[in-house]
């Protein structure tokens, strides 16, 4: 079964980390990307970048930003093969975000 692990991050926790655990913390994150069942993940542009589309009466709306004002942001993700949700769980908590004031969903991905 494939899952989707969501990792929410807090920025001001990642501003105040120096250039050293940075890098240990980049190194956790491509260490799981490498990991074996990860078919996939990408770490996402800040916050500011985003752009929320909505259609309401076949208007489109546009609105800067993500769409709700959260502490934490979705910050990137990983896609996994995994044998059951146990397994998923076992390479979420390794995720750094888990443990830095975030957090990680993980989600089911409907087969197809």
């Amino acid at each position: 079964m494939k899952y989707l692990l969501q990792s929410y991050v807090n920025p001001e926790t990642v501003e105040r980390l120096s250039a050293q655990e940075l890098e240990a913390v980049v190194g956790e994150y491509i260490a799981i990307q490498q990991s074996p069942g990860v078919i996939g993940g990408e770490r996402l542009q800040p916050v500011e970048t985003a752009t929320t589309v909505r259609v309401r009466d076949g208007e489109t709306l546009l609105t800067d930003g993500p769409f709700v004002d959260a502490k934490e942001h979705l910050g990137g993700f990983f896609l996994l093969e995994a044998d059951d949700l146990d397994a998923a769980l076992e390479v979420a908590e390794r995720i750094p975000a888990a443990r830095m004031g975030g957090a990680v969903e993980v989600r089911p991905v409907m087969e197809r």
